[in-house]
């Protein structure tokens, strides 16, 4: 099952449903016992990486579902004509297709991340949502992806935990390119690129206050916090993604 409804911003084709709506169609997959598929989150970033990265456009083309992580393709998407109804933020849907899927006997395997930063997550979700099924955790060595045995390790880990959603943090777009790779290899129903969210749920990195998350000035929250780190992307994707906008607002089709 997918969306029934989609808005394309430049290259990204994003499905047009709520958090609870994704949520609810990952548990079903992954209760369902498969095909394999994985979710991609675009925010501002992707899209103008869409633009000049084939690699991570054909990731996108045969993701199962697409949602809009960033608050600028909320934006968006009202001037382009199809209003998404809300966010669905990454760390969001990780959080609550944890509890979900603690409801539903699912199990969750956590996939990569900073040392330590999987496990950091799963104690405070466990705590939270105590039949939480964790098959497992898995930090690949930097760089695992050029190597083969590495790979294979990763790939083999991730396959014996035989889990019904594997969550993956490599951030993009190595994310992206893993799932679209690995996904038949480790043969989850359901895989999700979340980036940094184990970091976040764990604690090892501060989340943007809920008033801030609210108004969509996340952004500004890590930019303050990392500004030598960041300002480049903010500098340079932000006026680019808006331009992409533009564009095809101008000249749609």
């Amino acid at each position: 099952m997918k969306a029934e409804a989609r808005l394309r911003v430049g290259a990204a084709e994003i499905d047009v449903l709520t958090l609870e709506e994704t949520t609810q169609l990952v548990i079903e997959r992954a209760q369902a016992g498969g095909p394999p598929g994985y979710i991609v989150t675009p925010n501002a970033q992707h899209v103008a990486l869409l633009e000049s990265s084939a690699e991570l456009r054909e990731a996108y083309e045969h993701a199962w579902l697409s949602v809009a992580d960033g608050v600028p393709l909320i934006w968006a998407s009202r001037l382009l004509g199809v209003p998404l109804p809300g966010r669905v933020n990454g760390t969001d849907l990780f959080e609550v297709t944890c509890a979900a899927a603690a409801e539903s006997g699912v199990s969750v395997f956590l996939f990569g991340g900073k040392p330590g930063s999987a496990e950091g997550a799963v104690r405070v979700l466990s705590e939270r949502h105590p039949t939480l099924r964790v098959a497992g955790t898995y930090c690949p060595p930097m760089g695992f992806e050029r190597n083969a045995d590495e790979r294979r390790k990763a790939v083999e880990a991730v396959r014996q935990a035989a889990a019904g959603v594997v969550f993956v943090g490599l951030g993009a777009p190595k994310q992206e390119r893993w799932m679209l790779e690995s996904q038949e290899e480790i043969g989850a129903p359901v895989s999700m690129g979340i980036g940094g969210s184990f970091e976040l749920v764990s604690g090892m990195v501060p989340r943007a206050p809920v008033w801030m998350q609210r108004h969509g000035l996340e952004w500004f929250y890590r930019l303050a916090r990392e500004p030598r780190r960041l300002w480049k992307r903010y500098a340079v994707t932000n006026p680019h993604f808006v331009a992409i906008v533009l564009r095809q607002r101008l000249r749609p089709g």
